[in-house]
């Protein structure tokens, strides 16, 4: 069966977890460190705090950002529910801003006109950098500096891409980038996410978020230090700790990364020209961004076809192909339909959902499997 998407594990790999089995330390261990750093230094970013997963990574970033009830934050409808789950997680309330229909990232003049109509602005918009390409931050970042809230880039998707010419994490146009290393993403940790910042001082929360909201730093104690054993719980955080064991693999795994987007971006590219003559619409990219492709999505207008997309799928497994679809608009999600949302709300992202679908795309996909699954769709497409 060909998956839409899988890790690569190399014996480097392996042999990296192993020492780390035989040390000291399987937890907040100096691996951990390393790990960041190495993110950090090749984001082009100052500080890196590495979590257990992309989720608890946002919601740590939105309690640094000083998210709490009564306030808002805006995100993507495509995207994975965690993108806006992090905000109820501190008590604030979520709107969305409807998606651009070449791109499928936030669209930024969406944005512009909900900012202007809106009495009530947000304190935080997270925008999601779909399949790996960049959002149009330049744009976005004046409009943050112009209505006064923070960015939190949900970078889930975008290991290794690139927007501007600059690395997506190096947070040149946000307070804060969060990566996500689950085994489907660019780089992986078994489970794993990060969070990168510039900020000093929000490094310091984020250090105290992760780890109960305990310190030992005698900056933020409140009262004298009885002993080296002492510690302090200064605020209420949470036990988001990565592991060593993870982290050795996480530095592994990065050090090949330029070769894992290499691919990505050569399949990516394939796929574009074997399907161009094809009924579907492809992916899109802005000059300004360079994508580390996460996914492959296109857009099939089944209304035109004689086959609904359950049948493409079922069709396609049947073959040995496994499609996969990325996302049903968070807001059309039953929890959210309760907090206010409906269909209808925001019809770009409902329109996309319709017609998408995802094709396998991962390092180890060879040229002979990316050919057959063009192959089994263009046969079932020409028949439709």
């Amino acid at each position: 069966m060909i998956s839409y998407g899988k890790q690569n594990i190399s014996q480097k790999d392996i042999d990296n977890v192993i020492e780390v089995l035989k040390s000291d330390f399987l937890t907040q261990g100096p691996t951990i460190e390393n790990f960041e750093r190495y993110v950090a230094n090749y984001c082009g970013a100052k500080y890196a705090v590495a979590v257990t997963n992309a989720t608890s990574a946002l919601h740590i970033a939105c309690l640094a950002a000083g998210l709490k009830k009564g306030d808002i934050l805006w995100t993507s409808p495509n995207t994975f529910v965690a993108s806006a789950n992090c905000g109820l997680y501190c008590g604030a309330d979520i709107d969305f801003v409807d998606i651009d229909d070449n791109t499928y990232n936030m669209s930024i003049a969406e944005l512009e006109q909900k900012l202007k109509e809106t009495k009530i602005k947000p304190k935080v918009v997270i925008p999601v950098h779909f399949a790996g390409q960049s959002c149009d931050m330049l744009r976005l970042k004046e409009l943050a500096e112009k209505y006064g809230f923070m960015i939190i880039e949900d970078a889930s998707h975008a290991t290794g891409a690139d927007y501007l010419k600059t690395k997506i994490g190096s947070c040149q146009y946000s307070d804060m980038t969060v990566f996500s290393f689950h085994p489907v993403k660019i780089v992986t940790t078994g489970e794993g996410g990060m969070v990168l910042t510039n900020s000093k001082e929000l490094y310091d929360k984020l250090i105290l978020f992760r780890s109960h909201g305990i310190t030992r730093n005698k900056d933020f104690m409140k009262r004298e230090s009885d002993g080296p054993w002492y510690y302090e719980q200064v605020d209420l955080g949470f036990n988001y700790r990565m592991t060593d064991i993870q982290a050795a693999l996480g530095i592994s795994q990065m050090a090949r990364i330029d070769e894992f987007v290499a691919k990505r971006r050569y399949l990516a590219n394939r796929y574009n020209e074997l399907l161009k003559n094809m009924p579907l619409k492809l992916p899109y990219q802005s000059q300004n961004t360079n994508s580390s492709w996460h996914i492959y999505v296109v857009r099939a207008d089944f209304s035109k076809l004689k086959i609904t997309k359950q049948e493409l799928f079922a069709k396609m497994r049947e073959k040995g192909i496994n499609l996969n679809l990325h996302y049903i608009p968070v807001h059309t999600q039953p929890y959210y339909i309760k907090l206010g949302f409906n269909k209808g709300d925001f019809p770009i992202s409902e329109k996309y959902y319709e017609e998408v679908f995802t094709l396998p795309l991962f390092y180890d996909l060879t040229d002979k499997q990316q050919e057959y699954v063009v192959k089994c769709l263009g046969g079932i497409l020409k028949n439709a």
